[in-house]
């Protein structure tokens, strides 16, 4: 790792609890934009801070799961503990790491605050502090379950996270309330990171459009309204006429009352085609279908290509069962987060990576039809016209999964 030199906001980040005008919070909060160097700093004034004030204690450094956990915040730090001198054993069987400095050593759990459930995993330890990464995308019984386990005197409360929708509790009951939690509030934004060149920040603005655009370059908390696709332009993503693929990949959304929406796609030049589509709604034909009629339409959607895989809604149990039992597709159940999976598709319609043929009307309707909930507090698409809309996110979220996170962050090795 290259280290120059932090900005203003990194260096504050990392020694807010040993300056004469800060050292008093009992939290401190980092929010803002991606990419602004915001994590690896607060990652790093955490163990610093930790081994400066206790011995044989013990820390958590939470994420919404142990496997993001380590992707955004672990990979990066312990090469860059070491370059400071820290001594660093990982127990990944056990998710914890002990952290040794100067005679001094501190044991760091790994947790994970994906649901609610989460809460009982963290319960009974007792903290000398805890380190918060994605705390917006935990739920709060997670959270104030950790924050409760700090209960060893001089302990302190470290918050990161992007911004969200403005009705989320962390945001009305932290930042907005950060001096009566007596807590250090740090906004950032890309201009906080001095090793993201401007060609970095141009890109992360051509990803994200709408409320993303907002969220993560931008770093506010927004709301989001109107169309959730509103960078879906019919001159710039329809196309018509025949496309020679290298590779076929069909996604489905699985309904008995509701539609069933399969798409078939095909890769060409680095770009994702919808050459095809299945689309049948019970309400609208009169008729419902059973899983082996719509087996037989997805037989007649592939022809005689070969399908590398079948993405399938993660609920429709019986239809993936069914496709299994005939053996001639490969198929996979999809990743179901609504709104990672909207963020990935927003950015490969900006990307202009994929594409969908003029002739596919189901999937051109809803785009024009699929829209934010209007219900105070809601950040999530309203539950109609959203059946070929699901089928993409399916296959957006397979095909297009972002490669594990990268950090851009130049500091100085003098942080005094």
């Amino acid at each position: 790792m290259v280290i120059k030199k932090f900005s203003k906001k990194q260096l504050l980040t990392v020694n807010w609890w040993c300056r004469p005008d800060t050292r008093h919070f009992d939290a401190v909060i980092c929010d803002g934009a991606v990419r602004s160097g915001k994590t690896l700093s607060m990652s790093l004034g955490f163990v610093m801070w930790a081994a400066n004030s206790f011995s044989g204690a013990a820390f958590a450094v939470c994420g919404k799961t142990v496997t993001s956990l380590h992707r955004n915040v672990i990979t990066p730090l312990l090469p860059l503990l070491k370059e400071y001198g820290f001594s660093c054993q990982e127990k990944i069987s056990r998710n914890y790491i002990d952290i040794s400095f100067l005679g001094k050593s501190n044991r760091f759990y790994l947790f994970g605050g994906k649901d609610e459930g989460s809460a009982a995993l963290i319960q009974g330890i007792t903290l000398a502090g805890v380190f918060l990464d994605e705390a917006a995308l935990m739920p709060r019984s997670f959270v104030e379950q950790a924050l409760a386990r700090c209960s060893v005197s001089g302990s302190k409360m470290w918050f990161n996270c992007n911004p969200d929708n403005p009705s989320h509790w962390f945001y009305n009951e932290w930042i907005k309330k950060a001096n009566e939690k007596n807590a250090l509030y740090i906004h950032f934004t890309m201009d906080d990171n001095p090793s993201l060149s401007p060609d970095l920040k141009e890109r992360y603005k051509r990803l994200y459009s709408g409320a993303f655009y907002d969220r993560f370059v931008l770093g506010k908390w927004t709301a989001s309204e109107g169309v959730v696709y509103p960078m879906f332009s019919p001159e710039k993503h329809l196309y018509s006429g025949e496309i020679q693929c290298s590779e076929f990949v069909i996604s489905c959304d699985y309904g008995t009352v509701n539609p069933s929406s399969f798409g078939l796609w095909g890769l060409s030049g680095g770009v994702w085609y919808r050459t095809a589509e299945y689309y049948y709604s019970s309400k609208r034909e009169g008729v419902a279908r059973t899983d082996e009629e719509h087996y037989s339409a997805l037989e007649q959607l592939a022809g005689d290509r070969h399908i590398s895989r079948i993405i399938v809604d993660p609920s429709a149990a019986s239809f993936i069962e069914c496709i299994r039992r005939h053996g001639r597709f490969n198929v996979v159940k999809a990743d179901n987060d609504v709104i990672s999976g909207i963020r990935r598709v927003s950015s490969a319609l900006k990307q202009n990576k994929i594409r969908i043929n003029s002739g596919c009307k189901d999937i051109i309707r809803e785009f024009s039809l699929y829209r934010w909930s209007e219900k105070a507090g809601m950040d999530a698409p309203v539950k109609e016209n959203d059946h070929a809309m699901d089928d993409l996110r399916y296959f957006v979220s397979d095909i297009m999964k972002e490669p594990a996170g990268f950090f851009a962050l130049s500091m100085s090795r003098d942080i005094s």
